[in-house]
């Protein structure tokens, strides 16, 4: 089987065909953010043949990038659980290492990113990435090959420099998708709402297409050879490294607004661990004071979860009598349903903006998982429970990955260039504080009988966020559901047909008043 990831790109990565793209009608034009208009100048002016030639390099980079992430963030736990059969210790340590280097440094992977030139930072997290997985597969390799390696203090090194070195891949990963997603996609967007929304629609695509074939891939391999597929792991990594880096560098290159100075706030070079600290302290004082900070905040309590296809769940599965095989092929059904998100949330997001679809989306997330939290507690036959849990589960992830796509919008048109690595870090940082809550929280309750706990835990958090995320649009727009432009439409029929856009750049002040949409969108003859 060829594990290539160049040899999935057609499946995965296909031109722009759509039209002229429309203006961004959601961006804001911040009071002292000269940046922002700078950013989109060069790009806004591309034609379509030539956005579409930086789209493919920039989704070459991203899938190569991705494939490699996701194969070894899989394929290192597969590793892990192989060469120790009898303890989970190994790998437990391992994953909280990871998370907890995410949620303790990431801030400081944002000022970071803010402070430094952006082609730069990206080479940084190839590097840092392949490297690491390189090293670790070294590692890996070693003691999958030499029992005596795996007892006493030649064991407890080894973990030791897994775990470290798990820490730069995961700090890396970090580096290049706040770098990638939060900043290089808004400048290439160039202003314009239709290619940004077709940029983060493909981007995530091609995520969640790595999540699911990447490790059935290298687990097909693991499973007739262990070693064999720590090489192929490591093979595949240090080969995609130039492809990586060549083509980031092209789109760099290609896009001036990429290669333009960024202006950050004048630092002394003497400062003290005090001030540094203060520094990063004001990073979060910047990330909750920020209008942006609810959608965000929202979209890292979904992370608090074991509702979804992964380890937790999948144990209380096969724990009331699941095969392997059908719980596989329940995962590629979710998958299915979480790649078709990327397709229903940017038509709906153009037809009645961002944030309105991320009301929609996130009611609809509640709705799937309380469904599925009831199936717990209610007196069913397991069968019944286990059909009824997974159905509601699966139709949830459109749910997530539509809100995930909405809140990534607010966020990319609302944030200022030179906050954008410091927010973004930020959130990740938060993501993986709740990601851990998560694990704790099977720890905490490890029987499969006491799996209904946190599942209702989880139920809690997309509740929370849901709220939050009211509060958000409520403040933004003064209602949540007007309905005389949901539904009311004039005597149009379908489609956007009879919707205009407001005039003007100030969308901030206009979402303040109840009679304008955030989106600036209105009915034609609503406005007369």
């Amino acid at each position: 089987m060829c594990l290539t990831p160049l040899g999935l790109a057609r499946a995965v990565i296909s031109p722009n065909t759509s039209a002229e793209p429309i203006p961004l009608a959601g961006s804001i034009d911040h009071a002292n953010d000269e940046d922002a208009d700078s950013d989109a100048g060069d790009s806004m002016h591309m034609s379509e043949q030539e956005h579409g030639h930086v789209r493919r390099l920039i989704f070459t980079s991203h899938l190569l990038s991705t494939w490699n992430s996701r194969v070894f963030e899989f394929g290192a736990f597969l590793f892990l659980a192989n060469i120790y059969p009898d303890t989970l210790l190994p790998a437990s340590i391992y994953a909280l290492a990871r998370a907890a280097s995410a949620a303790v440094l990431s801030p400081w992977i944002g000022s970071y990113i803010d402070k430094t030139d952006r082609l730069r930072a990206v080479r940084i997290s190839i590097v840092g990435q392949r490297v690491a997985v390189a090293l670790s597969c070294v590692a890996l390799f070693l003691l999958a090959r030499f029992e005596s390696m795996r007892s006493g203090v030649d064991s407890t090194l080894f973990l030791a420099g897994l775990s470290l070195l798990a820490c730069v891949e995961k700090l890396s990963a970090v580096l290049n998708t706040i770098s990638v997603e939060r900043d290089w996609v808004v400048i290439v967007a160039g202003g314009h709402e239709e290619r940004l929304r077709d940029l983060n629609a493909q981007m995530r695509r091609i995520d969640l297409f790595c999540k699911l074939i990447g490790p059935l891939a290298i687990a097909f391999v693991d499973g007739a050879s262990p070693e064999v597929a720590i090489m192929a792991t490591g093979c595949m990594t240090m080969m995609s490294v130039l492809v990586e880096y060549w083509t980031i560098a092209r789109v760099y290159n290609f896009v001036p607004a990429l290669q333009a100075p960024k202006e950050v706030a004048s630092t002394r070079t003497d400062r003290t661990m005090a001030t540094k600290i203060k520094s990063s302290l004001a990073g979060t004082a910047i990330y909750i004071k920020h209008r942006a900070f609810l959608p965000s905040l929202a979209l890292a309590l979904l992370y608090l979860t074991v509702l979804a296809f992964g380890g937790q769940m999948l144990t209380y599965l096969l724990s009331l009598g699941l095969s392997s095989g059908l719980i596989g092929v329940l995962r590629g059904i979710s998958a299915i349903f979480e790649m078709s998100a990327t397709w229903i949330a940017p038509r709906i997001m153009s037809h009645i903006g961002p944030v309105r679809s991320g009301i929609w989306f996130i009611n609809w997330q509640i709705l799937c998982v309380s469904i599925a939290c009831a199936f717990f507690w209610l007196d069913y036959n397991p069968t019944v429970a286990a059909i009824g849990t997974v159905t509601a589960v699966i139709a949830s992830r459109v749910g997530l990955w539509g809100f995930d796509l909405s809140a990534q919008m607010i966020v990319q048109e609302e944030v200022e260039p030179i906050h954008r690595g410091t927010f973004s870090s930020q959130e990740f940082a938060l993501q993986n504080v709740f990601e851990m809550l998560a694990f704790a929280s099977t720890i905490v309750f490890p029987r499969p009988a006491e799996f209904k706990y946190p599942a209702t835990i989880s139920a809690g958090a997309v509740a929370v966020a849901g709220v939050l995320y009211a509060v958000f649009v409520r403040s933004r727009r003064g209602h949540l559901l007007h309905w005389s432009k949901c539904v009311e439409r004039h005597g149009k029929k379908s489609g956007a047909h009879g919707w205009t856009r407001v005039p003007g750049h100030d969308i901030a002040d206009q979402a303040d008043d109840p009679e304008h949409e955030l989106n600036g969108l209105l009915p034609a003859a609503g406005r007369a």
